[in-house]
């Protein structure tokens, strides 16, 4: 009888573990821990992690470009970016779109801060853009 008390308790420790173990939040999900965006000039500065990727997602789709459109890599791993840096000028130029699409949209149609999408229209980089990095002029 004693075999199957301690079999019978395995079972249930090794439940207990996987109940545990799949209740726990997936920290891929989540936000990073310890989150902080750094040099914001134009977005929220308490912007979440999330709601960033989900922005510079859009101006990538938007310009047909990648991360490295703007961002440079760094200086102790060229495999990664700096996100950080202004060291591109295609980065103040985002700035720079993304004001005057700001100003735009409270002018004519009533939009609210950069990166909302609170205006039912609105002018937005994939207007002008179309999946090009510089807009055809017609």
């Amino acid at each position: 009888m004693y075999p199957i008390k301690k079999t019978l308790l395995t079972l249930c420790s090794l439940s207990l573990f996987v109940f545990v173990a799949a209740t726990l939040p997936n920290q891929k999900d989540d936000e990073p821990q310890n989150f902080k965006a750094k040099n914001l000039k134009v977005l929220p500065k308490n912007i979440s992690h999330k709601e960033l990727d989900k922005i510079m997602d859009g101006f990538k789709d938007a310009l047909g470009v990648k991360c490295n459109h703007c961002h440079v890599s760094r200086t102790d791993d060229p495999k990664k970016l700096d996100f950080v840096s202004d060291a591109k000028p295609e980065k103040e130029m985002a700035r720079k779109m993304l004001r005057m699409t700001e100003h735009i949209n409270k002018k004519y149609f009533r939009g609210t801060e950069a990166g909302t999408e609170t205006a039912m229209l609105q002018v937005q980089c994939k207007t002008c853009h179309r999946g090009m990095a510089k807009p055809e002029l017609k």
